[in-house]
This record gives structure tokens, sequence and C-alpha cells, in this order.
């Protein structure tokens, strides 16, 4: 058993193992380049750093891009116009892609359709013809167009077989072809997401950081306001909003008039947050600073307290985005929304309301998918962006 030390006696100096060496202010521990790269780092960049951990995000993000780059550039991958019809394949169902043909590489091709009437149903009838092989085309010359209604061309990714059909995703009721339509459609749609939610984010952050700047009775009016816009049922506001413009309206006035609608239902829960926000910002040391040096409350809000929690708004609105979007498609697939001939993807899904339709033409179903897709998508990098945004927890 080890013996236990010997306490010092009475008024004896304790032992200690503090250095003795005299104090240098100037001598810092030197950080790793590491520790220096993330400390010196900007907000923006911690916040890549979390976001690219995210990878479910990411890849979200990587399909979102890769969608908006697509209705962007709709008129070169479309192999026809949205209204152009084939009368004589009339609700044609979709070809099947093939690269052989009897053992033999041929590439991508399709087999012709032979149409017939079934005089017992009075439905008609595509037999595939597969005896005749015809090659797809790529990069060729194919339906004339106006790129963004600006550059004409006639230039498509690819077209169908000299001679031949190339329904990918089958026709409508009309012979129209639904790839097509689906590219075409997209671009309104998802334009529409963004420019609702560029008006509920102007809205929200006027009306939140006036009351959240000012507050006592100001910020009691906005709170009651936005209490009295939240109660209200919003799809059946939706539908008063949407059935009162005229329908003499051009289909460019019916697209701003549901961009307006839908950006004025969502700038609630954005003026709530940017409202919080500035409460507990407006009594910090640099807006003080900025008041007593006459800055205007415009320009307090604008340029110092708003940009601080730039990176919160940018995430909520990345999460509205598909509400917004989710609105349209059930205002044109109501018929109250857009109406032809322009086209989005609840118009193309308001043609399949009828269950015997879905049952006999389930490819009419098709635009659910790239709405399923694109909310999904934005969903998931909302996610990314919300943990992101606050790169320090």
């Amino acid at each position: 058993m080890s013996a236990s030390p010997a306490l010092p006696a009475d008024g004896a100096a304790l032992p200690h193992t503090a250095s003795t060496a005299p104090f240098e202010p100037e001598a810092v521990e030197a950080m790793t380049p590491e520790q220096e790269r993330v400390y010196l780092a900007s907000q923006w960049r911690l916040m890549w750093w979390k976001f690219r951990k995210h990878r479910l995000a990411v890849i979200s993000g990587v399909v979102i891009l890769t969608i908006y780059f697509m209705v962007a550039i709709c008129e070169f991958l479309a192999p026809l116009h949205y209204t152009t019809r084939n009368t004589d394949f009339i609700r044609a169902p979709r070809q099947e892609v093939h690269l052989f043909h009897e053992g033999s590489f041929v590439g991508p091709f399709v087999y012709p359709y032979v149409q017939r009437l079934n005089m017992e149903t009075l439905k008609r009838e595509y037999d595939v013809d597969r005896t005749r092989p015809q090659p797809i085309r790529f990069f060729c010359r194919g339906e004339a167009y106006e790129f963004w209604g600006l550059i004409p061309g006639d230039r498509h990714l690819f077209c169908a077989p000299e001679g031949g059909t190339l329904f990918l995703l089958g026709t409508d009721r009309l012979g129209r072809d639904m790839l097509s339509r689906i590219l075409y459609g997209g671009r309104i749609s998802l334009s529409i997401g963004l420019l609702g939610v560029a008006v509920s984010f102007m809205l929200g952050i006027i009306i939140g950081g006036i009351a959240g700047y000012y507050g006592g009775k100001v910020d009691l009016f906005v709170q009651r306001l936005i209490e009295i816009v939240q109660s209200l049922p919003h799809i059946p506001l939706w539908l008063a909003l949407a059935a009162i413009m005229p329908p003499s309206w051009s289909p460019i006035l019916v697209y701003f008039g549901i961009t307006v609608i839908l950006g004025l239902m969502d700038w609630t829960g954005l003026a709530r947050a940017v409202r919080s926000k500035l409460l507990s910002l407006r009594e910090e040391d640099y807006v003080v600073a900025a008041q007593l040096m006459g800055a205007r409350p415009a320009r307090i809000i604008g340029l110092h307290l708003v940009p601080g929690f730039m990176s919160h708004l940018i995430a909520s609105a990345t999460i509205t985005i598909p509400k917004t979007i989710l609105g349209e498609t059930a205002l044109s697939f109501l018929g109250l929304g857009l109406r032809p001939p322009i086209t989005s993807w609840g118009v193309m899904l308001n043609e399949a309301q009828n269950i015997n339709v879905v049952a006999l033409y389930p490819w009419l179903l098709f635009p659910v998918v790239p709405v399923i897709v694109i909310i999904l998508a934005f969903n998931f990098f909302g996610d990314g962006l919300r943990d992101a945004a606050d790169p320090y927890r």
C-alpha cells in the first residue's frame, strides 16, 4: 500500500504547476490550417459546407436544376409543339424504344402503329407492326418554333422517324403528343411557383419588417391581419378569387392573375418569421448606431436587418415553392386556373378527371409524375437549406 503524500505545514505555500515565465500578450496558440479556414470562412461558405453533407438535399438540388433547365429549352427537347395535333392517332398509347430487331443491333428505334376501329366498342385500337423498325432521328430538323418567342429555329434533340410517328408518352384526346405538352406545361407550372413565391416573399418582408421594426400598435394590427388571413380556408378562397377573373381575359392575364392569387395567400408565415427576427435584432448596437446617424427605417430594415437572416428566408422560400406549384395544379385541375390554349401540368390533369378515361387511357396521368418529383425534390432541398442556414448548430 503506497504512502499518502505529505501535507504542507501550516503557512507553507501550496505546490503548483503554473509557469513562472513572464506573460507575453502577443504570444497566441497557433491555429491549424483547418481551424483557420473555418474561422475565416463567411456564413455563406459555412452554409455551403454544411449543405454538401446533406446528400439527399444535394441530389434534390441537382434534380431541380435539371428539370428547370429542361423546361427552359423545351422547344429544343420537345419533338413537337404542344398544340400540334395528329388526328390519325387520337389517344394512342406510348411507343416503346428498342435497340435490337430480330437479334441485330439497329440503334434506338420504334415500331409503327397500325390503327383500326373496333366496330363493337367503337374504340380506336393500335396494333404494333414489328416487321418495320423505324430509327429515331437525333439533332434533326423538324417542326419550326420560336425559342422563348424570340429566336426562330427548327432543330430538335430527337424527331420522329421519316414517315413515322414518335409518341414516347402517348397522345391525348386531340392527338397531341403528351411528352411535348409535359415539357411545355412544366415551363408554366414551375415559373408560376417562382413568381408566386416572389410575390409572397416581397409581401412577407415588407409587412413583417414593418411590424417587427416599429412594434406596438403597428405590430398588433399586423398580427391581427395575419390571423384573419390564416383563418380563411385557402382552397375555397382560391376558388372564389379564380372564379371572379373574367373569361374574356387572355391566357397571359390569367397567368399573372393566378400568380398574384397564389402569392397573396402564402405571405403570412414568412411575415411572422421576419417579424420575430426583427423584434430580436432592432435593439442591437449597430441598429441604434444607424438610427443615430439618421438612417431611414426602410434603409435599416433592407440593408442592416434583413441581410442578417437572409439564409433563413431563402430556406423558407424554397419550402414555399412546392405549395405554390400545387396550388396552380389544383386550380387548373378544377378548371378554375389556367385555361387552354395555354397548357400546364394542372391543365393536362384536368383531362384525367373521368375515371373511365383513366381506366382506358392510363398514360393521361403521366403529368402527375413530374409534379410528384418536383414537390419531393423541393421539400428535401428546403430541408437541407434549413439545416445549413444555421451552420454553427
